[in-house]
């Protein structure tokens, strides 16, 4: 079991609807030392890759990925899930859906933070469906720029999500990948 799984064991929570809270840790409360050695993990991952910048999208995944851009020494990107006032209209846009808060949200990233010179490393807290790590390949996909790999937090491997992503040829490295989950016992058991 790596360092995320006994974390995920000790702290994580399971709810019905396969929903894993592990927000003590992760995406509410930031244990500094789990994102730091996630990051390093990554970094061990993708070592010898060419990565000029690491995007994510907002909220819960910006944590992991400034402690990655710290750790690489690159500029971080997020997606903003609404278009801001103080934001042109010269922006790259995808349609992302949460399953977990049920929306849809038009994710966007000013096209003067993405250029087809740029080598992306993607950054998030989850995987399920994909929905979000596939919007994010779309951003980088109209900005011209090369998608290194993914790097993900939590994978939940029982759902189709990071297999379908595979199968189109995109590297994705989680750090935990969940088999299965029981809301009833609490247990989780890893790939």
């Amino acid at each position: 079991m790596n360092f995320l799984e006994k974390k995920i064991s000790e702290c994580g929570e399971i709810k019905p609807g396969n929903v894993l809270k592990v927000d003590s840790f992760l995406n509410h409360q930031i244990d500094i030392a789990v994102v730091r050695e996630m990051a390093l993990e990554w970094q061990r991952r993708y070592n010898g890759s060419k990565i000029t910048k690491i995007l994510t999208i907002e909220a819960s995944g910006i944590a992991l990925a400034t402690m990655m851009a710290i750790i690489l020494n690159v500029p971080l990107v997020f997606a903003k899930k609404s278009k801001t006032s103080n934001l042109d209209d010269n922006v790259y846009s995808s349609k992302v859906k949460s399953y977990t808060h049920n929306t849809t949200n038009m994710v966007v990233v000013s096209k003067k933070y993405l250029s087809s010179d740029d080598y992306i490393l993607i950054i998030d807290d989850f995987l399920a469906h994909g929905e979000a790590l596939m919007g994010l390949i779309d951003l980088v996909n109209q900005a011209g720029a090369t998608v290194v790999g993914a790097g993900i937090a939590i994978e939940k491997g029982f759902q189709n999500g990071g297999k379908s992503i595979r199968e189109k040829g995109y590297r994705i490295e989680s750090l935990a990948i969940i088999e299965s989950m029981d809301s009833d016992t609490g247990k989780v058991i890893f790939k």
